[in-house]
């Protein structure tokens, strides 16, 4: 068949005996044609056209043309969908920046929603079983919190955090006389490796402005992980800022950074290349801190590596809270999908002592004492408990 222009632009359209108007095969019968051109000259052809029967569609051009049009309904729901999603994230980003603003600059990472295999079969019984989780998309902290914004929420809000206050003791339970004094714990190195066993102490005085006691204090270390803070005071903190505790299952699915089976947060390897990527214990603790990663204690928040998600210390620095209570074997009925965690507190080990959970390990992680740095490991830990090594970052939901 001879191919021809549009019609409107055929100067002899009588003399045409079939025009093709596409690929498909549809085509503009004779008689069609010979009325096109019959009023061709009185006026325009879109006004006096007779409709005619048209030649026949073939199979083929009938399976060409309806495949090309769902290819591109297909096509425009992709786009309608990618407009939609930047819409939905240009609106978190815009959320999340206020929040921002409130916390002196907290910086927050998205997560996408995501699946995870939590907990391992090579850690503490209380890491068993392994499960499959699913958790959705929520923001989270890039740091922990830094003495400089827990400060500017104490200024604003006049808050006073747990060890700051006169301990209120339990009914029959019995503490040092120092107990009853205001104060927090803290480590103390072993003098000689017999003395090994007494390491942590109730110390007076010591609280987030004093981390390691009286004769302590915080100036110069604005941009390290605010201590000594208790599980209240983190939650106190995170409502002020718009934000709250994550959950277990969110921590961990954080810190693994979307590498789902790597035993440490920064990958495979305890010193990949050489490096040491996290402020974890080096030597034998507690006795020995060889500080092989530059830093004998805490170290300012940032100072590492962050993970594949863009999360910072996610491993070692500070122990951080987490909102669920510690439960022992939660796993065995978590459910698989962005599990709350238990209702109450269960540790057979001390079942009279309610407890919730911390995550990430700290300066004194380390790989003869627990290895607390690994995402999978629980720490079980009093809410009223504070100390020098135990602090928080903060996640948020998008509603």
């Amino acid at each position: 068949m001879e191919e021809y222009g549009p019609p409107f632009l055929l100067e002899s359209v009588s003399s045409v005996k079939s025009v093709a108007l596409s690929e498909s095969g549809f085509m503009l019968s004779q008689a069609m044609l010979a009325s096109f051109g019959e009023h061709a000259h009185r006026s325009p052809p879109c006004l006096n056209l007779k409709i005619h029967s048209a030649l026949p569609i073939s199979p083929a051009a009938r399976s060409a043309f309806i495949i090309g049009g769902l290819f591109f309904t297909f096509i425009l729901l992709a786009v309608f969908g990618v407009l939609h999603e930047a819409q939905r994230i240009r609106r978190e980003r815009d959320q999340t920046k206020a929040v921002n603003s409130r916390t002196s600059g907290g910086e927050m990472v998205w997560l996408p929603e995501g699946k995870m295999t939590m907990g391992a079969v090579d850690g503490a019984p209380d890491e068993l079983k392994m499960h499959d989780v699913k958790v959705r998309g929520f923001w989270m902290d890039k740091t922990e919190v830094t003495n400089e914004q827990f400060a500017r929420f104490v200024k604003e809000t006049g808050y006073i955090t747990q060890a700051e206050r006169k301990p209120v003791i339990p009914d029959g339970r019995t503490v040092r006389a120092e107990q009853r004094e205001p104060g927090g714990w803290v480590f103390t190195p072993p003098k000689t490796p017999d003395a090994a066993g007494d390491i942590w102490r109730y110390v007076p005085g010591a609280n987030w402005r004093h981390p390691e006691g009286p004769q302590s204090n915080i100036d110069g270390r604005e941009k390290y992980p605010v201590v000594q803070v208790c599980w209240d005071d983190a939650i106190a903190f995170a409502s002020w800022a718009g934000k709250r505790l994550p959950t277990e299952a969110e921590w961990e699915y954080a810190a693994r950074g979307g590498a789902m089976h790597n035993p440490y947060v920064w990958g495979k390897e305890m010193k990949p290349g050489g490096r040491w990527d996290a402020n974890i214990w080096q030597g034998r603790f507690p006795v020995e801190d060889k500080a092989e990663d530059g830093f004998a204690g805490l170290a300012p928040v940032g100072t590492f590596r962050t993970n594949d998600y863009g999360l910072a210390d996610m491993a070692g620095n500070a122990w951080e809270w987490c909102a669920d209570w510690y439960d022992a074997t939660y796993y065995n009925r978590s459910p698989h999908a962005n599990p709350p965690g238990p209702e109450k507190s269960d540790d057979p080990d001390e079942p009279s002592v309610p407890k919730r959970v911390a995550r990430g390990g700290s300066y004194l992680s380390s790989e003869n004492n627990g290895a607390g740095y690994r995402p999978s490991a629980r720490r079980k830990v009093p809410p009223g408990y504070a100390s020098c090594d135990l602090g928080f970052r903060c996640a948020r939901s998008i509603q």
